[in-house]
């Protein structure tokens, strides 16, 4: 852009350049702006010089930070030019200062058009990078044809091709709900054979979008991609200015690569044998060099390659190759290869053939552990956790307990997670467990959760066997003179519990074991002062005949504590004393605590709730579909009829008193009218207790509601009801209501299954992970989940295991993308057969449109100008809303902010309306603002006046309308009590089995 001659133009730059504050450079510029705005109040005395002028320093103001708010249509007007200069600069002011929704671009929509379809070159790229740039709707509806015939016109320059097939790209990805790319396949294919790099380049970008959303309409043009691979990988016909660094065309490349991806498969076997010979060639010709220009451009084709490597499931040599190219890049000293090796060996243990090939790294895995650089600290964790089994599994814990005496604080509570649940799943033995979570806890108590020493707990009580060893154990923990308090609770616990099976060896009698932990009573707080009374009280039942000296010892001990300020201890204080008068009698009134039932481990549901990072997900998730984990057996025998390794593990959390005795009220809750109520618990942990001893034994009538919520006749997509022998125990429509607010719960339930659901948004993305639960003591057969996707969603599902053994749970990962806004709901038809019955039922997914918010606050000077921008319909609607729930101002806030519709208080000059703001994410509109605004009447709060907008019509109207289906109250029917169901067959219990026992108090 030439500006040497506009002198007035430079004298304005350097004006402001030699400005010595803020303010002097304020004040130059409102005098310039106010001459700007003078010389355009008499537009017919200005020279086109002057106009062009004029809008350069506009532009230049603008770009300094200022508002600009006139000379729109002077700009404008300029595009209209006959000459280049004045043409140039209208079109780059306009795509500057102007959006896609202006009203005065409608006025360039024709001269933009009669550009595109023009002879001259220069202004046909113009007029294109213009539209590229703004990509509104009605530019596309107007001007998309016109392009699309650019594009594929034989007579233009590959000049004009490029920028026309980057303009497609812009508006097939802002409107494509308007661009028709229908019947492209041939046309893509055509441009495909284009010999020109550059053009190839473009449309290559343009062919990877389309791919992306419909790869079934473009198995022509597979060929044509395999063909430019074997091109550029063989170096023919590739220009010098494409070759960067003696790479051809390293970007071609990259996109080329991506676009195979997006197909499932390649049937053909020429096409597959000659893509496998072109990846073999990246593969065996990327090196790691001193070059980092060239290092950069090799790595990443080397790194698409890999990934279309794993995507095609490729023979077992190349994969092996490919895991000794990693293992090559692991060890180099350049940290960002390192980060990528370790990230991408993360991802191909996806490919369950490779993992024995990558256990040959594990040494160098290991030594990355103690890298400078944090981020490759932990993606080595990362690996060493998602590479791990049986057979490297004490090597790679013992590892990691190494390393946690020098890592960081900001690793320490997930290095320490971790290495508990390898210990847990891949544990040789018990006792050698034991000795990892021990040493664990004397190494980084602090970063030690109470559920990791609750699982030790529970291994030594479920396992008589390891009893005396874990005692032991924590007897030598308690010789050091100073120790972490989570290693005090847990050596005064089992030492309470089993410190008799030592008594015959030296230094382990009552008098003695006592001795030693009253000696760390006062560095203990207060929670770890209950657990030691009730130690005492262990101890004192275990020397019956008692010792009248250590009696006396823990009398007093009780009768100081008796007065204690905190009410837990001063309560088993006195509870303590008067039973240990009881002589005798105290033996059956403190025996030994019972084996606990099995439940889901809470280590792992923990360590699934705090996983972040995308390669650990993509990695650990797939192989934890492709085998469940071998874990330790704690109670139980093994059913004969299971499939191998399905977790077995007693996963259970210590029942405290509480506990019982909120589970004694839930029980007791009254039921009218032949109806349960259902009673939410204090704590969400419906997942963690879908295998507890209450789903498992309890009655099918009692943990059911059968009330119909108000909200519960709203269905986004209604689903049919099934006629099945057995009913669900749940309202499947609360259910489905509550998880629209609620992030994970129970979707559904009946006496034999649970489903329960986690869910995680991001942007435009989700991901749910479902459980499925057997509540029964045999098997579910014939099990099928199939996901019927709406029309603005793209779902996919991972594979569902047939048959689920008994008192097991499974779970499916289920991906979720937004493409475009809407109401519409995915469902799940899922189906099981439990001995003669058959169940299927249609479940909505808790996929809807506030999932795909997040919440912005907004200032009045941000929401307002926005406001005044979306002046008209359909980018504004206004209704009266009638027959709306009576509830107050702060009810409806709460209930806005509950769907993730933030409410600024004070925006609204009337107290008695809500103005609220989101961000709304999908693939076609990316990321939309949406504002409402609701008046509501004090005297009738059964009406209201909303008005909703947003960028996009299709997202305002579908926004208009959820809110309004939340506010509105549809009185329905009142559903009859369902009859109750037979409870699964069970084998009858011992009586004297612990669990089953305990059980029965719960």
């Amino acid at each position: 852009m030439a500006l040497s001659g506009m002198r007035g133009l430079s004298v304005f730059i350097s004006e402001i350049r030699n400005c010595q504050n803020k303010e002097q450079e304020r004040l130059r510029v409102d005098k310039e702006l106010g001459n700007i705005r003078t010389r355009f109040k008499n537009e017919k005395g200005l020279t086109p010089y002057e106009k062009k002028k004029y809008v350069w320093k506009m532009l230049y103001i603008f770009m300094l930070g200022y508002d600009v708010d006139f000379g729109h249509m002077e700009a404008v007007s300029l595009i209209s030019a006959p000459k280049y200069p004045e043409k140039q600069v209208g079109y780059l002011v306009t795509s500057c200062l102007l959006n896609e929704n202006h009203d005065f671009l409608r006025l360039a929509i024709n001269t933009v058009r009669n550009d595109i379809i023009g002879r001259n070159e220069t202004f046909q790229c113009l007029a294109l990078t213009l539209v590229g740039n703004i990509g509104g709707r009605e530019f596309a509806e107007s001007l998309a044809p016109d392009v699309q015939k650019l594009l594929i016109s034989s007579s233009c320059r590959p000049l004009v091709k490029k920028k026309a097939a980057l303009c497609l790209l812009r508006l097939v990805r802002k409107n494509p709900d308007v661009v028709n790319v229908d019947g492209w396949s041939d046309r893509m294919a055509q441009l495909l054979d284009e010999r020109n790099v550059g053009v190839l380049t473009s449309s290559m970008s343009l062919f990877v979008s389309l791919v992306s959303n419909n790869h079934e309409a473009y198995w022509s043009c597979l060929p044509k991609c395999v063909k430019v691979l074997e091109r550029l990988a063989r170096n023919q016909d590739v220009p010098q200015e494409y070759t960067y660094y003696g790479i051809p065309s390293p970007w071609l490349q990259v996109k080329t690569l991506r676009a195979l991806q997006y197909f499932p498969t390649i049937e053909d076997p020429n096409t597959r044998r000659a893509l496998f010979e072109v990846l073999q060639r990246v593969l065996m010709g990327t090196d790691v060099v001193k070059n980092v220009n060239k290092n950069n451009a090799s790595h990443a084709v080397l790194f698409e390659a890999l990934a279309l490597v794993m995507h095609l499931d490729a023979e077992k040599e190349m994969m092996s190759q490919c895991v000794a190219l990693l293992g090559k890049f692991i060890a180099v000293r350049e940290p960002n290869i390192r980060y990528l090796g370790l990230e991408n060996m993360t991802r191909m243990l996806m490919v369950t053939d490779v993992q024995d090939i990558i256990k040959r790294h594990q040494a160098q895995i290991i030594t990355s552990l103690k890298d400078p650089d944090i981020s490759i600290r932990r993606r080595a964790l990362d690996l060493l956790y998602a590479m791990c089994d049986t057979s490297n599994a004490k090597d790679i814990v013992e590892e990691l307990l190494q390393y946690l005496g020098t890592a960081e604080f900001a690793m320490r509570e997930e290095l320490a997670l971790k290495a508990a649940i390898l210990a847990e799943k891949f544990a040789p033995d018990l006792s050698w467990y034991v000795d990892v979570i021990l040493q664990l806890i004397d190494k980084a108590g602090d970063f030690v959760s109470d559920d990791i020493w609750f699982r030790v707990v529970q291994f030594v009580t479920n396992n008589e066997d390891l009893q005396p060893y874990a005692a032991l154990k924590a007897r030598e923990y308690l010789d050091k003179p100073a120790i972490h308090e989570t290693m005090m609770k847990v050596s005064a616990y089992l030492l309470g519990e089993y410190s008799h099976l030592l008594a015959r060896r030296p230094g382990c009698s009552p008098k003695e074991i006592f001795g030693i932990i009253h000696e760390k009573l006062p560095t203990v707080s207060t929670p770890t002062i209950s657990i030691l009374l009730s130690t005492y009280a262990k101890i004192l039942m275990h020397s019956q005949p008692p010792d009248p000296e250590l009696q006396n010892q823990i009398w007093a001990i009780f009768s100081k504590y008796e007065t204690s300020i905190d009410a837990e201890i001063q309560q088993r204080a006195v509870e303590y004393f008067t039973l240990s008068k009881k002589g005798a009698a105290l033996m059956d009134i403190l025996a030994e605590m019972p084996k606990f039932p099995e439940r889901e481990s809470s280590l792992i549901k923990k360590a699934e709730d705090t996983e972040a990072d995308t390669a650990e997900l993509s990695a650990i998730k797939s192989r934890a579909q492709q085998h469940a984990s071998n874990a330790l057996v704690v109670t139980g025998q093994q059913p004969t009829n299971e499939p191998p390794q399905v977790t077995q593990l007693g996963m259970v959390k210590i029942p405290s008193i509480n506990n019982m005795e909120n589970n004694h009220v839930d029980q007791e809750v009254a039921q009218t009218n032949g109806i349960t109520g259902d009673v939410e618990p204090q704590k969400a942990d419906i997942l963690g207790d879908l295998l507890s001893p209450l789903a498992i034994e309890g009655p099918p009538g009692v943990s059911g509601t059968e009330t119909l919520s108000e909200d519960g006749a709203l269905a986004l997509a209604p689903v049919g009801e099934q006629e099945n022998a057995i009913k669900p125990i749940v309202d499947i429509a609360e259910r489905f209501h509550a998880l629209c607010v609620n992030d994970s719960g129970v979707l559904y339930e009946d006496p034999y299954v649970q489903i329960g659901i986690k869910a995680e948004w991001r942007g435009h993305q989700g991901r749910l992970v479902l459980f499925l639960g057997n509540k029964t003591t045999s098997s579910l057969d014939a099990v099928q989940a199939v996901i019927l996707p709406p029309s603005h969603m793209k779902l996919e599902l991972s594979s569902v295991p047939e048959i689920i053994p008994p008192r097991s749970q499974v779970q499916c990962p289920l991906e979720v993308v937004n493409l475009r806004p809407s109401r519409d709901v995915a469902v799940l038809d899922f189906s099981y057969k439990f001995a003669t019955n058959l169940v299927d039922n249609k479940l909505r997914i808790p996929a809807v449109l506030n999932k795909f918010f997040q919440p912005i606050t907004l200032s009045a000077e941000e929401f307002f100008p926005q406001w005044r921008s979306l002046a008209a319909p359909p980018l504004k609607l206004q209704e009266v809303v009638r027959g709306v729930r009576p509830m107050s101002l702060g009810e409806m806030a709460n209930l806005l902010n509950s769907l993730r519709l933030i409410v600024s208080p004070g925006l609204d000059p009337n107290a008695n309306n809500l103005v609220a703001s989101t961000t709304f994410y999908s693939e076609s509109t990316r990321s939309m603002l949406c504002l409402v605004r609701i008046e509501t009447d004090p005297a009738d709060r059964t009406q209201l006046r909303m008005t909703v907008a947003s960028g996009d019509p299709t997202l305002t109207l579908e926004l208009k309308e959820f809110i309004k289906e939340q506010l509105i109250s549809i009185p329905t029917a009142s559903k009859p009590p369902v009859p109750p169901q037979p409870h699964p067959t069970t084998q009858p219990i011992s009586s004297s089995d612990p669990g089953a026992l305990l059980a029965g108090l719960l």
